[in-house]
């Protein structure tokens, strides 16, 4: 007489840890960001022609110092701008219509996962335009002071999170296609009054003073002195460090994850 071994059910893999489902989120959102031209032309593209035209040009004026060594962390202030402001604002206002937001909230994944894999593709995207406009910097002339490098950093990422914040609050409640106008149209006013290419030390006083409480005065004047100089701003840091923390802290209460 036989017995017969009872089988062993299968068992049902649970999900992956939160790490790692942030981690292929952001890997997602950076391929989908590069591949999309509308975007890259307006994260690299632009900014490099930006560079190359205030590099080969006299005009507008940068103020007292080497050219070159005032536009080029101008340049990268506006490369934040465009990833973590223009590019997230319209794609998230673009998969907030379509459902994409919704979809993904009930997912493993979380909302919370949602938005830190959004904010990992954006400092990737970031990584990438910052070694291609140094690069290119370096080629033009462009020679930063050594520790200015170290002190970048914390613009780098008080810029992301307060330009983040800013495009989740306007993705939140706009329309895609209200998004898509608005956020194009600021970015064209950073551009050109928003203290980054020119310097608001070059603007007229009544206009300087207005603009260098913005994030994009703040995050251009922040990397301006580190670059440039080797210098500290906490006043720039302190800044970009407000507008992250409100506009947060008003996004989390009117973002809306579906039309």
């Amino acid at each position: 007489m036989t017995t017969s071994t009872p089988a062993t059910p299968l068992s049902t893999p649970g999900p992956a840890p939160a790490r790692a489902r942030v981690l292929a989120q952001a890997r997602f959102e950076l391929a989908t960001l590069l591949a999309n031209g509308e975007q890259l032309l307006v994260s690299l593209v632009l900014p490099l022609g930006a560079l190359v035209g205030l590099a080969v040009t006299t005009v507008p004026s940068l103020g007292d110092g080497r050219r070159i060594d005032l536009a080029v962390p101008g340049v990268l202030a506006l490369c934040v701008i465009s990833a973590a402001f223009t590019a997230q604002a319209i794609a998230t206002g673009f998969d907030r219509r379509y459902a994409v937001l919704r979809l993904l909230g009930t997912t493993p994944l979380g909302r919370d996962g949602l938005l830190w894999g959004k904010a990992c593709a954006t400092l990737g995207v970031e990584v990438l335009q910052w070694v291609v406009i140094g690069a290119v910097g370096v080629a033009l002339g462009w020679r930063p002071v050594p520790i200015g490098l170290l002190y970048a950093v914390p613009f780098l990422l008080a810029g992301t999170w307060a330009f983040v914040s800013l495009a989740l609050l306007l993705a939140g409640a706009l329309r895609a296609e209200g998004v898509l106008a608005l956020a194009n149209l600021l970015w064209v006013v950073f551009l050109v009054l928003g203290g980054v290419i020119v310097p608001r030390t070059v603007l007229p006083d009544a206009l300087a003073g207005v603009v260098g409480i913005l994030p994009s005065a703040a995050l251009a004047d922040g990397l301006r002195a580190a670059l440039s100089t080797g210098a500290f701003s906490i006043g720039a840091l302190v800044i970009l460090l407000a507008w992250g923390a409100v506009a947060s802290a008003i996004a989390s209460r009117t973002f809306r994850w579906s039309d």
